[in-house]
């Protein structure tokens, strides 16, 4: 039984795989921390802007949640979306992509990059990533 002086850190110790909890911070995150001491430095890696969300955007969800649009769409992107890019990069870059069967909308560039590369790379292939570089 854990008493509450240790519990904390033997909760942690039996919660956490072994591999993890050894796990030294990426090349990244110690650019970011140093970075982060720095004034006047403008980050562009965390993806947080420093301004509020401008007016007609928190307006646009505030309609969407009284009009009851807060279920999951399509987990390829909702279709009027998809169809919508695909008319987009025709009329401004020339290329066409089937909006059903080429076009995919993920939820952030992590889950993008990691189902892109999921497409090209075979298991034993080798594949060069910079460091420091992206944590994701």
């Amino acid at each position: 039984m854990l008493n509450a002086k240790s519990a904390p850190t033997e909760a942690r110790d039996n919660l956490i795989s072994q591999k993890v909890a050894t796990l030294p911070p990426s090349g990244i995150r110690k650019f970011f921390d140093l970075l982060s001491s720095v004034e006047d430095v403008i980050s562009l890696g965390i993806g947080e802007p420093d301004f509020v969300t401008p007016w007609h955007i928190r307006e646009a969800g505030t309609y969407s949640l009284e009009k009851g649009y807060t279920m999951y769409t399509s987990n390829s992107g909702m279709p009027e979306l998809r169809q919508e890019l695909a008319n987009y990069l025709e009329l401004r870059y020339g290329v066409s992509y089937h909006p059903e069967y080429e076009i995919l909308i993920t939820t952030g560039s992590s889950e993008g990059l990691d189902l892109a590369l999921r497409a090209i790379i075979n298991p034993g292939d080798e594949v060069i990533i910079p460091d420091p570089c992206y944590v994701a």
